[in-house]
């Protein structure tokens, strides 16, 4: 396929130094360039003649569906405790300064 095209663009890849001089000692070895060798590969992927590689879920997703299981869990057994308190609610600030003039006495406070 790419044969018979134009070959103006280029993509640039980045490989360490020993994967690299290995693929070109290869290359060298089937009597080809290694750019004719990776227009092959891509020529074949686009194909469909290569198997693709299984997906593998990431640790992060199951972390997260792990927590989302146990925060579903965990409001389920805390929603009834959430519900209703054991203690009564507390007077706000205005029913304990019971005179208005903004500062809650000691007598107004014991009176709460």
């Amino acid at each position: 396929m790419s044969s018979d095209l134009k070959k103006n663009v280029t993509i640039e890849i980045r490989l360490p130094d020993q994967v690299k001089s290995a693929f070109i000692a290869q290359c060298q070895l089937e009597d080809r360039t290694a750019s004719g060798a990776l227009r092959d590969l891509i020529d074949r992927h686009l194909a469909g003649e290569l198997a693709r590689p299984a997906r593998r879920q990431s640790a992060a997703w199951r972390i997260a569906a792990a927590w989302m299981v146990g925060a579903v869990l965990g409001a389920g057994v805390a929603a009834p405790s959430l519900a209703q308190s054991a203690r009564p609610p507390l007077p706000s600030f205005d029913q304990l300064d019971r005179n208005h003039d903004g500062v809650v006495s000691r007598s107004e406070y014991r009176a709460g």
